[in-house]
C-alpha cells in the first residue's frame, strides 16, 4: 500500500491543532465540493482525498494511530499484539513458531509481513488464509452537505450518494453550520465479517442574501425612505414565514434596530421554539432633487436655525 500523506493533502503540518485541521478541511471541501465543480472529475477526486484525510486527522484516536503506523494505522495495534504473541511463543519453543525482526532477510520489511497478515493476500507459513481470522470494523466515512439557510429552517428529507449507495436522511429544522451527525453502519464495509464503519455528515449552511444567522437569531437590514423615517409610517419586513408590516416611529434614526420576537430561526429539535429577528433600518436619502424640492429642503434647514 502506498503511503498517503494526509497532512500534505490538507496543507498543514504534523503540529497542526484540531482547529487548524477543521479550518483547512472546510476551506478545501468548499473549494472542491461537487456542487461547486459539477462534472469535474479531478475536483471529485480531490474532494474524496480531502474527506479521507479529515476523517483520520480530525479523530484524535485515529490521528495518533496514523502518526504511529502510517498507512497501516487501522490495524497497527492488532499487528503489535500479533508480534507480542509471536515473541511469547518464540520464548516457549526451542525451534520455529514465531517471527521477529531478525527473521526477515534483506529486501523484506515489516510492512510486507504486515500486509500478509492484515489484508495483503499473500499468506504466511502455517496459515494460507492470511487475515481471514481477523475481523475489523470498516473505515468511517466523512461527507459534507450544503444547505441553503431556508432549507435548514424546515425539517425535510434529503438523498445523496455515498460510495455508490443512496442514503436518505431526515434533517431536523434548526441544524447549525458545522454541525456533525453520525449514521451508524453507513461507512465502508468491514473486513472479514467485521461491522461496517460509520458515516459522519457535516452540514454547511450557505449564506443567505437577506438574512444573517447568529445561533437561533436572525438579523436583516431594511431600507426606509427619508420621509417615512421623519414622519413615521409602515414598512414591509421579510421573515422566514412571510412578509409582515412593521410600524416605523416618527423621527427614526439611521441604524435603529428593532426586535421581532419569535421570527428568527427554529431551535434545533425543539418544535415550536424560535429565535428572534433583529431588523436594522437604513435610511435612504432622496436623489435627483428638483429645484422645488431643494427649495423646500432649504426652508427646512432655515427653520432648524
Amino acid at each position: 500500500m502506498a503511503y498517503i500523506d494526509y497532512y500534505r493533502i490538507l496543507g498543514i503540518d504534523q503540529k497542526a491543532s484540531p482547529e487548524d485541521i477543521k479550518k483547512a478541511y472546510r476551506k478545501l471541501a468548499r473549494k472542491y465540493h461537487p456542487d461547486v465543480n459539477p462534472g469535474d472529475k479531478e475536483a471529485e477526486r480531490k474532494f474524496k482525498e480531502i474527506n479521507e484525510a479529515n476523517e483520520v486527522l480530525s479523530n484524535p484516536e485515529n490521528r495518533t494511530k496514523y502518526d504511529k503506523y502510517g498507512e497501516h494505522w487501522k490495524h497497527g495495534e492488532e499487528y503489535e499484539k500479533a508480534q507480542h504473541s509471536q515473541r511469547q511463543s518464540q520464548q516457549r519453543q526451542h525451534y520455529g513458531g514465531g517471527f521477529s525482526e531478525e527473521d526477515f532477510g534483506e529486501g523484506e520489511d515489516f510492512s510486507d509481513f504486515f500486509q500478509s497478515m492484515f489484508g495483503g493476500g499473500r499468506g504466511f507459513a502455517g496459515n494460507s488464509r492470511g487475515s481471514a481470522s481477523g475481523k475489523f470494523k470498516g473505515q468511517d466515512v466523512s461527507a459534507e452537505l450544503n444547505l441553503h439557510l431556508r432549507d435548514a429552517a424546515a425539517t425535510h428529507q434529503q438523498t445523496f450518494d455515498i460510495n455508490g449507495k443512496k442514503v436518505r436522511i431526515t434533517i431536523p429544522a434548526g441544524v447549525a453550520d458545522g454541525q456533525k451527525i453520525k449514521l451508524k453502519g453507513h461507512g465502508n464495509p468491514g473486513h472479514n465479517g467485521g461491522p461496517n464503519g460509520d458515516l459522519y455528515i457535516t452540514f454547511n449552511i450557505l449564506e443567505d442574501k437577506h438574512f444573517k444567522r447568529n445561533g437561533d437569531d436572525l438579523s436583516a437590514e431594511v431600507d426606509i425612505d427619508l420621509y417615512t423615517a421623519l414622519l413615521g409610517g409602515e414598512v414591509s419586513i421579510k421573515t422566514l414565514s412571510g412578509d409582515v408590516k412593521l410600524k416605523v416611529n416618527p423621527e427614526t434614526q439611521n441604524g435603529t434596530k428593532v426586535r421581532l420576537k419569535g421570527k428568527g430561526f427554529p431551535v434545533y429539535k425543539k418544535e415550536g421554539e424560535f429565535g428572534d429577528l433583529f431588523v436594522t433600518y437604513r435610511i435612504k436619502l432622496p436623489t435627483h432633487l428638483t429645484a422645488k424640492e431643494k427649495e423646500l429642503f432649504q426652508q427646512l434647514k432655515d427653520l432648524q436655525k
